[in-house]
């Protein structure tokens, strides 16, 4: 009898359950005030009045709001108003299911079915603004839950802190079909039956480099349409679990996320999950990884899709592997994956440029030994019996030639013939590069069904920071419809202040780089004595000459007050593109990369102009020297031309750069995520929740992407504005981003938490910006070529001046001095001169024994006019070559174009198909009277169309 009668209890309470379960769900959502969402959010409060239904219109069978919780412990923010028994109702509804057995590495909510799609955390701290955080949570939860979602916490006796409270996230099959409607998202309803193109025959050359055909394509190709749900059977739906992909989940998600309203403080409408982040309502907000990154998760409803970019990408070893470009677009977005397409593009270009550059530096390194200048200089016969002026006013030493032998030997590595084929080559090289892309662009906008694609409703929509701070509203002339505006006088001031800003840190810049000018100019003395001096310095003093050690440090703290600079500037940047409120997502990417690309471009390549094109050119002569600030004597070249300063600026910017690059993408992450492991009770991750686990990792933030771009293409400055004096620059870039890949994939799947998913057609504004300088890397390399380099003086001595026919550059290096008389010196620079009356100079002048006395000889008019016209000719040629190359090449590929052709077709076929096939489905449902009406309207409707035709 007992036993029964505990059998009936239990029955009746079972039977009771579901009951109680609707009871609580309606005291929810009354609880929880009336719906509203911010006006002018039209599209986003189609779910304010939600109920999670499934297709068929029954209630779901899990509650919305489900909380897991150490007994006796209370939850801030989440289930207050709950009672302890509506609490036991919730947690009863799935009592079957044993929390404890729960894989740690699970990516579900403890019913094991639902899916998380995202997770909120918070810490509970009651000292600092404990109560408005609460409301702020409880009011943002409740407007999920109206919204449509499911949300199930984690009390913080079960997280690995034992502070940390998770908020998990599920988007029902009802929310994520609305959204994907609103977003206008693309979904799959036929495979496509296509045939593929024609195989390289030459593929079986490159399977060393392939990666598994189940790597490369993860999924079938797909014909697809904008996601309706009044079609829902036009879709290729066979599991409503995994139709959406968890990419899409987490974009739809996050959309909800950045719109929700969270109440009203000061008067203004507070909304969106970035200023509930930034507030620290919330300490995270990011969407699951789908497993460790080195093991694959047991759960067979799992994709594992991150293991297999961890061992198939993320391992530098895989270095010479292909990229899986559609995994990467799978797991992380279209954005994302067009970055590394991009990269891994950039990277293939550069080994032609990098063989080209290494073939010109052999060149120059082969003919070294027969470079006549240099002979001229090292020779003591020559160069030891020349007497140079002193280089400063005060505590210089005349010198002689030959002490510059060893830098001569090293100019000729790269002031050669070679380096005027490279400087053409180099410029036609970035045609090919920028309009090769395009069409590579134009196969992925096909392969990832972006062809239709204008930028995301998530890029175009009003940003929520603007809605918040526009208090005033006009009509919009295309919608029709009421929308917040900034007025013209507020947007005026804001660009003022925006652009007195950038200026301010652009004049910055300048002053920093004069700073460098002139401890140029006050340590050679320096180094000059210093190296006279030192007994321990001299024998090295044929290889560290007073212009190297002064050319190498003044470059060495030039870095380093570029990268303070940097450090600084980013956030100001940013601050002022916040202040000047930006409508759009992309209005706001926009604005922040013109801004650090023209800070950024000053700031690296200021001192490679200076030394280019300004060092050594305004100096004047002995005794009538030009002084900088009537102070500080402007620097001279060295006797074989600037050339070999500039490489050596460029080279430790440019390494100095990538090497500092890499180690913050790479170690400071790591060694961060090592410390907050370190400081946790365990710093094991097989001890505690997938969400813990990703906790623990770094964000990579909205901008992370931004400045990935940014390391690029300041790069791509590099090798391409400079490169006609430092050949070698694209290879020290080829090696820099074959690391660079996998520095960023490493980093990306193992060291920081998922990214929200978004989509992109294109590397956007970006493109632009390398369209400007390949415009502007032919004007600099024509000027490097021909004012940096001594290549158009040395050809102008060869075919005019030359009296050596055996040896037509014998003699050029004394060409080029000019002769000075000491006495005809203001006041003594040095020591003594000794027994000789004159010193020579780098210029070309009168003697002091001609009528012209010091004035320029006609020599010098003539290399002028050579090198103007040198400039003229360079620039010609490469612009038509590459104006030429930009028709031949067509953007988009012939048979992408047939393809993007076909596919619409056959696209359009099917929709045509499906509602022929659902009007004949209705007619069949009608009587036989409404069916003759419709014939008989149709039949009048054709016959009107006659009469009017």
């Amino acid at each position: 009898m007992t036993s029964l009668l505990f059998l009936s209890q239990l029955m009746a309470f079972v039977l009771a359950i579901p009951q109680a379960c609707k009871s609580l769900f309606t005291l929810l959502i009354s609880a929880s005030g009336s719906p509203g969402f911010p006006q002018g959010s039209d599209d986003i409060a189609v779910l304010t009045k939600f109920k999670a239904t499934n297709p068929e219109g029954e209630e779901s069978n899990g509650p919305l709001y489900e909380t897991n919780s150490s007994a006796g412990s209370e939850l801030p923010g989440s289930s207050e108003g709950l009672s302890s028994t509506e609490t036991t109702l919730l947690i009863s509804d799935h009592q079957g299911f044993d929390k404890r057995q729960q894989s740690k590495d699970s990516i579900f909510f403890c019913d094991g079915i639902r899916r998380i799609d995202y997770v909120l955390s918070y810490v509970d701290d009651p000292k600092q603004e404990g109560d408005k955080k609460m409301e702020r949570r409880k009011e943002f939860e409740n407007n999920l839950l109206k919204s449509g979602l499911e949300l199930e916490t984690e009390d913080k006796k079960d997280s690995e802190d034992g502070r940390t409270y998770f908020i998990k996230i599920h988007a029902p099959w009802e929310v994520l079909t609305t959204y994907a409607e609103v977003l206008n998202i693309k979904m799959p309803i036929r495979e496509n039956d296509i045939p593929p193109a024609m195989e390289n025959p030459f593929e079986c050359m490159f399977g060393l480099f392939r990666l598994p055909k189940e790597v490369m394509n993860p999924e079938p190709d797909y014909f697809t349409a904008p996601f309706s749900k009044q079609r829902q059977e036009l879709f290729c739906i066979e599991d409503e679990n995994t139709f959406f992909s968890p990419s899409v989940r987490n974009r739809i998600v996050y959309y909800i996320l950045s719109r929700c309203p969270y109440g009203t403080e000061e008067g203004k409408k507070k909304f969106g999950i970035k200023r509930l982040l930034s507030n620290g309502t919330y300490t995270a907000a990011y969407p699951l990884h789908d497993c460790q990154y080195w093991k694959k998760s047991r759960d067979p409803n799992c994709g594992n899709e991150r293991y297999t970019l961890y061992t198939q990408w993320a391992r530098f070893l895989r270095f010479y592997k292909e990229q899986p470009l559609d995994l990467i677009r799978r797991y992380y977005g279209e954005r994302i994956g067009i970055y590394f397409a991009w990269l891994g593009f950039y990277t293939e270009m550069l080994f032609f440029a990098a063989v080209v550059g290494l073939i010109c530096f052999i060149y120059g390194w082969i003919t070294m030994t027969d470079n006549m200048s240099s002979i001229e200089i090292c020779d003591e016969s020559i160069g030891g019996e020349i007497i140079m002026c002193p280089l400063c006013d005060r505590n210089c030493e005349y010198w002689k030639l030959n002490t510059t032998c060893e830098s001569s030997r090293y100019s000729h590595l790269f002031d050669n013939v070679a380096t005027l084929f490279f400087a053409i080559f180099m410029g036609i090289w970035v045609t090919l590069f920028l309009e090769f892309w395009k069409r590579r662009q134009a196969r992925l906008e096909y392969e990832w069904d972006l062809v239709d694609f204008e930028e995301e409703q998530q890029q175009l929509q009003l940003r929520p920071e603007y809605e918040a701070k526009c208090t005033q509203k006009k009509k919009n002339p295309v919608t029709q419809e009421m929308e917040p505006y900034l007025p013209i006088t507020s947007q005026a001031l804001r660009f003022c202040f925006s652009g007195a800003t950038v200026l301010f840190w652009i004049s910055l810049i300048i002053a920093s780089m004069i700073a460098v000018i002139v401890y140029r100019l006050s340590v050679y003395a320096a180094f000059a004595s210093l190296m006279e001096d030192t007994e321990s310095l001299r024998p090295i003093s044929s290889l560290l000459t007073p212009q190297l050690a002064t050319s190498v440090t003044a470059s060495c703290l030039n870095f380093v007050i570029i990268m303070i600079l940097n450090f600084l500037y980013e956030r100001i940047a940013v601050w002022i593109t916040d202040m000047e409120v930006p409508r759009t997502h992309l209005e706001y990417e926009n604005r922040l990369t013109m801004k650090m690309f023209l800070f950024q471009f000053v700031n690296y390549y200021s001192s490679c102009f200076y030394v280019a094109f300004f060092k050594g050119k305004f100096v004047g002569y002995p005794g009538a020297y030009t002084y900088m600030f009537s102070k500080w004597r402007n620097e001279e070249c060295d006797p074989a031309g600037c050339l070999i300063e500039l490489t050596t600026q460029l080279t430790i910017i440019m390494a100095g750069k990538q090497i500092w690059g890499n180690i913050q993408e790479a170690i400071l992450p790591w060694v961060w995520n090592w410390w907050r492991r370190r400081r946790a009770r365990t710093n094991s991750e097989k001890l505690y929740s997938r969400w813990e686990q990703d906790h623990a990792l770094q964000s990579f933030g909205p901008l992370g992407l931004f400045y990935e771009y940014l390391e690029m293409v300041i790069q791509f400055g590099f090798i391409t504005l400079f490169v006609a004096s430092f050949p070698l620059a694209p290879l020290l870039a080829l090696m820099n981003n074959i690391l660079e890949i996998r520095v960023d994939s490493w980093k990306l799947t193992t060291q920081y938490r998922r990214p929200v998913a978004s989509k992109a057609h294109s590397i956007g504004v970006w493109q632009e910006i390398l369209n400007g300088m390949a415009v502007l890397s032919v004007v600099t390399n024509a000027f490097i070529v021909a004012f940096t380099s001594d290549m158009i003086p040395r050809l102008v001595y060869y075919h005019a001046y030359s009296t050596d026919q055996n040896s037509p550059m014998s003699g050029y290096i004394n060409n080029s001095l000019s002769v000075f008389q000491i006495s005809d010196f203001p006041s003594e620079p040095g020591a003594s001169p000794g027994t000789f009356t004159t010193c020579r100079y780098r210029d070309y002048r009168y003697p002091p024994d001609h009528e012209k006395k010091y004035l320029h000889t006609m020599q010098f008019w003539h290399i002028l006019a050579a090198k103007m016209a040198f400039i003229i000719i360079m620039e010609h040629i490469v612009f038509i070559v590459k104006f030429f190359v930009a028709w031949m090449i067509p953007d988009v590929p012939s048979e992408v174009k047939a393809r993007i052709k076909r596919e619409k077709f056959l696209t359009i076929q099917i929709l045509h198909e499906y509602e022929l096939n659902k009007l004949k489905e209705n007619l069949c449902n009608r009587t036989d009277y409404q069916v003759e009406k419709e014939v008989i309207a149709t039949e009048g409707k054709r016959e009107l169309a006659q009469v009017m035709g």
